[in-house]
């Protein structure tokens, strides 16, 4: 969430209150990790399942078995606290009932265009999707529900998921039971690159998958990047961000307690405040400094604020709202005393938080229902989080019956000629001769039926 010295410009004056110790996006291409994704995914598909079973030893410590039985599937929430289980329950709850909406709204349908001529939509699932679940500094427990959950929302016949393995015990038993929550048909305990290669090569489950989702560390999004064209993928997600759009109403202590919240998520995870207050931009600098003294993850929060958290002074709202759109951000919260302003006037962000009740927490666990699959790196300026739409593909189909060729032809018949595809033309005048240039059809009167 970097301003660039063009976009500044265009932006009219503003003041930094803060700004990134770190000049530059927080998320490179590391040739490194370029190279080393590159080798393995060759080995992969070269040497099968024996190569994954190499780098799930050497780089997991894991010589089990991949595929996770559905007993121990089933049986994987036993071991949770209750009042973990039932969090994770209703958070698969809120985000499938979001799904299964937004896939209510999808309606296939076919139009007539002119006499004889109609087109139409059909929304298709996507055949085998794979889910990668993260579990690594932190597992992301509700990581299933918006993949694996969504998809099978959106109709998707088979999705497989593959989690890191967790110690001698196979995979983290509350990851686990979010996916056996969101309905995954079969479960691997792969992770990594080894694991992409192996959903995208066809080397676990019945078959290779035709899409990849979930997030993961720099390795996973690189295999995801190289895999992207064989497989479909969701998106290409960097570090974790946030912005937070705030007036002189908003509390600074909740300002703070949020934009940490996603800065705890890794050491190079950007944190914005855009603000119309310089003494709440002074204030929540402030409270961060106060919150990170007792914050228990501050050796990562407090470097991700400290190298890439900023905080931007804006001249009125409109300004405010300019910068917000610049910045794009993953995660963007409005704290303001006219939020329904901003609802009107964003247009990039991943997902939006209105109100100080809507902290970027609430859609992280489920508990929301909206997605936390969401683009990144500025993305969002073209870009939309994970949804059901990504899983279904709208197909078109046409229909020309014999009294549309009138319609069609002729005009078909004239702008292949003009462009010199003769073949193109013929396709036209071999239906135009069919009916017979002299039988009425083209004159605006009904052709005689045969």
């Amino acid at each position: 969430m970097q301003i660039t010295t063009h976009e500044a410009r265009t932006l009219g004056p503003f003041s930094w209150l803060k700004k990134p110790a770190v000049d530059g996006p927080p998320a490179q291409r590391d040739p490194k990790v370029v190279e080393r994704v590159s080798q393995m995914l060759l080995d992969i598909e070269r040497r099968g399942i024996d190569a994954v079973r190499g780098y799930s030893k050497d780089l997991d410590g894991w010589s089990g078995p991949f595929e996770i039985g559905a007993d121990e599937l089933r049986k994987s929430g036993d071991t949770l606290p209750a009042d973990v289980r039932a969090a994770l329950e209703l958070g698969y709850e809120r985000t499938n009932r979001f799904a299964v909406a937004q896939r209510a709204r999808m309606t296939d349908f076919e139009i007539e265009l002119a006499p004889g001529v109609s087109g139409g939509v059909q929304y298709i699932p996507v055949g085998r999707v794979g889910a990668y679940l993260p579990a690594g500094r932190f597992p992301l427990l509700a990581s299933a529900f918006m993949t694996v959950g969504v998809a099978k929302a959106a109709g998707v016949p088979a999705v497989l998921a593959c989690t890191p393995p967790s110690g001698e015990h196979g995979a983290h038993p509350a990851v686990l039971y979010g996916a056996y929550l969101s309905r995954a048909d079969q479960v691997f305990a792969i992770g990594g690159v080894q694991a992409l290669g192996a959903m995208a090569f066809g080397l676990i489950g019945d078959g290779a998958v035709d899409m990849l989702v979930g997030a993961g560390n720099a390795f996973v999004t690189e295999a995801k990047r190289q895999l992207f064209g064989r497989v479909g993928i969701d998106l290409l997600a960097g570090p974790s961000e946030v912005a937070v759009l705030a007036d002189d109403t908003a509390d600074p202590d909740w300002v703070a307690a949020d934009l940490l919240g996603q800065a705890e998520h890794g050491p190079n995870s950007p944190a914005a405040l855009i603000t119309t207050s310089e003494t709440l931009g002074c204030n929540v600098i402030a409270a961060i400094d106060r919150q990170l003294e007792t914050l228990s993850t501050r050796d990562v929060a407090g470097a991700a604020w400290r190298d890439y958290g900023s905080v931007i002074l804006a001249q009125d709202r409109d300004q405010a709202a300019a910068i917000s759109d610049v910045l794009g951000p993953e995660h963007l919260e409005v704290h303001t005393c006219d939020d329904d302003f901003y609802l009107k006037r964003l247009h990039n962000y991943g997902s939006l938080f209105l109100g100080r009740w809507s902290t970027v927490a609430y859609s992280d666990k489920g508990i929301a229902g909206t997605n936390h699959v969401l683009p990144t790196g500025k993305t969002a300026r073209y870009n939309a989080g994970l949804s059901v739409a990504r899983f279904v593909k709208p197909l078109t189909y046409q229909r020309a019956a014999r009294e549309g060729t009138a319609e069609l032809a002729p005009a078909v018949e004239r702008i292949s000629a003009f462009e010199g595809l003769a073949a193109h033309e013929a396709t036209a005048t071999i239906r135009i001769d069919e009916i017979g240039r002299h039988s009425g059809v083209f004159d605006g009167t009904p052709a005689v039926s045969r």
